[in-house]
Order: C-alpha cells, then sequence, then structure tokens
C-alpha cells in the first residue's frame, strides 16, 4: 500500500525557515519521480518543486532561490527546505509520487508575523 506522510509545518514569521520531511512506503521510492505542491483554500493545488528519479529539479518561479527540494533514497524520504519564507508561501504543503497518483495528508505551512 503506497503511503505519504508529510511533517514539519508550522507557524513562522517572515524570512524565516522551515523543512518539510515526506517519508514514503509501498512502492520502489528510488524508481519515482517525487514532487510538492502547496493549495490555499479556494485556489488550485499549485505544483511547487519536483525531484525525478533521474536527478533533476524543478521550481516553480515564484520559489526558485529559496525553497529545496532533496530526496534521501535510503530513508525513503524527500524533503522540502524553504527559506526566506513570505505570508504568500501560506498553504497546505503536499508530497506526491505523480506516476502513482499518490498523496500525502497535506502540512499546513503559515507565515505571518
Amino acid at each position: 500500500q503506497v503511503q505519504l506522510v508529510e511533517s514539519g509545518g508550522g507557524l513562522v514569521q517572515p524570512g524565516g525557515s522551515l523543512r518539510l520531511s515526506c517519508a514514503a512506503s509501498g512502492f520502489i521510492f528510488s524508481l519515482h519521480t517525487m514532487a510538492w505542491y502547496r493549495q490555499v483554500p479556494g485556489k488550485q493545488r499549485e505544483l511547487v518543486a519536483v525531484f525525478n528519479s533521474g536527478g533533476s529539479t524543478n521550481y516553480v518561479d515564484s520559489v526558485k532561490g529559496r525553497f529545496t527540494i532533496s530526496r534521501d533514497n535510503a530513508k525513503n524520504t524527500v524533503y522540502l527546505q524553504m527559506n526566506s519564507l513570505k505570508p504568500e508561501d501560506t498553504a497546505v504543503y503536499y508530497c506526491s509520487t505523480p506516476r502513482l497518483n499518490a498523496w500525502g495528508q497535506g502540512t499546513q505551512v503559515t507565515v505571518s508575523s
């Protein structure tokens, strides 16, 4: 059974940092592209960052230079390091493995003073 469990969200002041983690199980993690999405109430879910199985990464323009996606295949975990956070980064963040159409439960990130 494919399972993705996110952690690491919370409340942070503008300019602060958070690191999200997503622990995966039930599939061969190293063979799959992993991605982070985010969603604000009333808006479509937005792709934030992708780390494909070949090692390349891609980011939405609004987070380039601030967010870094990484993965540890030995731990079956994907991370999202978020620096220089802005209030507009406030959202529920979801981990996903797109080819399996699997999603985590989401973790809330709130950027506010």
